[in-house]
């Protein structure tokens, strides 16, 4: 009786395990199958009604980054642009909530992160384990562009991009390096010869094809499709500057070339570019806390090309600022910051441009530039007679630099906007200039009728 019991016992236990197990597999094919776009989330156990090969190659990236205290921040332009669009919902929805799978499950090739560079601790560590969660990783370095005119550190390589690929997805990891200007900067991402074309679409990354340019970005951390990340605080700003992001940078060999024979280190010069120096970062923090965009132009543009350095003998700073941007307190704003006008020139609609007083006879040039169908320009008068000119440039866009520890704007076809107002001799240090006649894009413009040259003209 005793050996009838077991045996009908063990009958029991193998049918209820497998009718168990027939449940399960029930349950997966109705339940949770892809036909029927549900999975589930191993952050913080949220049930998430999705499944999807990019969501999984997140969700893993996510968890790498988490486990290792890799600060990871989210910079996918499109993802960044649908999470702006629905900001104040994705920050108030809970970490134990469901929700469907809106921003990561979108078919696409691949979803772009940065890191600050400073901040990783464990690089070697770090790959490691990515493979073993199944990535296959391609990293790029390159020389870190700065060290450039050093000969004992120019070889030295930094990190710039990392790809790492699960199934069909790819993340695109962004190396973002500190610059002595306090702002965030990425390297081009240039595939070596070795590298297989066809690991992933690298044509269709969205950061790399150019060095780029960022604010340091303050961070918060939302739950985008049940998975913790980190975004920036202002995603729009963010998005903003993507758009608007290209760098140049300095010459620095060709500026060590240059200066090897010319530089100039007497007294008198190092203390200009030094006076030079703060009326930049002076005008520069002034028209920014206005919302007014700027560029280096003539001969400080010039300087920073040739040489990454203020001309000594140039005895003033020039910006450039588009005729659209002028705003009507800029004057005032310049005298609250300590620099008096020292004369205005010309009309908002014709020819303006603005002159402020430094420290130690170091002077301020504003030239507002005006945008025609092929061409800008930007005006000059002779206060003595009214007569008018016109310097003729080539249209050009705008990239960022760094110049004198600052992050700065220049016109991105710098060798047309120099060729335009010194020739094709730039390289040639010319001290005796002559702004009626001496740029070759220079041209009469007219003359101010007497009339108007209180209006125009004016002189402190």
């Amino acid at each position: 009786m005793s050996r009838i019991n077991k045996n009908v016992i063990l009958a029991l236990l193998t049918l209820t395990s497998s009718a168990f197990l027939l449940f399960q597999l029930y349950y997966y094919k109705h339940c949770l199958s892809p036909k029927n776009g549900t999975g589930s989330s191993k952050s913080k156990g949220n049930r998430i009604g999705f499944d999807s090969t990019q969501w999984r190659a997140v969700q893993k990236f996510v968890m790498l980054t988490s486990s290792q205290n890799v600060p990871v921040f989210l910079i996918d332009p499109w993802i960044l642009d649908l999470i702006n669009k629905n900001l104040e919902q994705v920050k108030n929805t809970s970490q134990s909530s469901a929700s469907d799978c809106r921003f990561f499950c979108v078919p696409r090739d691949f979803t772009a992160f940065a890191l600050q560079y400073h901040l990783w601790k464990n690089e070697d560590g770090w790959f490691q384990i990515a493979e073993n969660m199944g990535f296959q990783c391609l990293k790029t370095e390159s020389k870190d562009p700065r060290l450039d005119g050093i000969d004992s550190l120019s070889g030295t390589e930094i990190p710039l991009h990392y790809v790492c690929k699960l199934a069909t997805h790819a993340i695109h990891l962004v190396f973002f390096h500190e610059r002595s200007g306090n702002y965030l900067w990425h390297g081009h991402l240039r595939l070596q010869g070795h590298v297989d074309r066809k690991f992933v679409p690298f044509r269709k990354l969205q950061f790399g094809r150019y060095p780029g340019a960022f604010d340091r970005p303050e961070l918060q951390q939302v739950t985008v499709d049940g998975l913790d990340v980190l975004i920036p605080k202002d995603p729009g700003h963010f998005l903003e500057e993507v758009l608007h992001s290209r760098f140049i940078e300095c010459r620095y060999k060709e500026a060590r070339a240059f200066l090897q024979y010319l530089e100039d280190n007497t007294v008198d010069a190092v203390a200009f570019r030094r006076r030079a120096k703060e009326l930049l970062q002076l005008a520069a923090k002034t028209l920014q806390e206005l919302g007014v965009p700027f560029w280096l132009s003539s001969g400080t543009c010039l300087g920073w090309y040739r040489q990454c350095s203020i001309i000594p003998y140039s005895k003033d700073v020039d910006l450039g600022i588009f005729i659209q941007d002028y705003k009507p307190d800029i004057i005032l704003a310049f005298q609250n910051a300590g620099l008096p006008l020292k004369h205005k020139f010309g009309k908002v609609e014709d020819s303006l441009e603005l002159s402020f007083q430094g420290k130690d006879d170091v002077k301020l040039d504003i030239f507002f530039f005006y945008e025609e169908t092929d061409h800008m320009w930007n005006g000059g008068t002779q206060a003595k007679t009214g007569k008018k000119f016109k310097y003729l440039f080539p249209k050009f866009t705008l990239c960022w630099t760094e110049f004198v520890d600052m992050k700065v704007h220049v016109p991105c076809e710098t060798v047309d906007y120099i060729e335009a107002n010194y020739g094709k001799t730039w390289t040639i240090p010319v001290k005796t200039w002559d702004w009626k006649s001496s740029p070759p894009n220079v041209q009469p413009n007219g003359v101010w009728p007497i009339s108007e040259w209180d209006e125009v003209i004016q002189l402190y």
